[in-house]
Order: structure tokens, then C-alpha cells, then sequence
């Protein structure tokens, strides 16, 4: 049995369209596409249903911290209770 289709034309900030056509390239979806899916995932869920995203990179505060634990570098510890650690986050 034939789906019957019909056009949605949408007025967008030009931005915000190349924006959105750039993560949707990068995912391999056609902008047609990821509008079915979001339109289909709504109708589902009864509502907005999911986030679609690339992985974030973290910020360098982050990274920073992700060395220090990794290397075991400047790190505070251990505590043996929570006074031990209120201590500390006091001073």
C-alpha cells in the first residue's frame, strides 16, 4: 500500500537551518529525514520525545581534571569520614 506524503514548508532562522543541516550531515541523515524522525518520535511519545547530538568534547577545566585523577596528580585524600572531608573543603 503507497504512503501518501505531503510538503511542510518551514520558515527558519538561515543559521540556525545550516547549523542543524551541518549535525544532521555529520549523523548521515538528510535533513527530510531527521524532521520524520523527530515528527514520528513526537506522535510516539506524546511530546518532545529525544536530544539527537554529536558527542561533546569536554572543556579544558574537565580534561584538567581527567589527567589529575588519571595520573594521580594533585589530588586530595582519601578521606576516612565526612568530617575528614568537610575539613578540608572548609580550609
Amino acid at each position: 500500500m503507497a504512503t501518501m506524503t505531503k510538503s511542510l514548508n518551514l520558515r527558519v532562522d538561515a543559521e540556525l537551518k545550516a547549523q542543524a543541516e551541518h549535525i544532521f550531515s555529520e549523523l548521515g541523515l538528510p535533513t527530510s529525514t531527521a524532521i520524520t524522525m523527530f515528527l514520528k518520535s513526537v506522535v510516539r511519545h506524546g511530546g518532545i520525545p529525544f536530544s539527537l547530538r554529536l558527542d561533546e568534547t569536554p572543556n579544558v577545566e574537565t580534561i584538567k581534571a581527567m589527567t589529575e585523577v588519571n595520573t594521580g596528580t594533585d589530588l586530595i585524600g582519601p578521606f576516612h569520614s565526612v568530617d575528614e572531608v568537610m575539613e578540608e573543603l572548609n580550609a
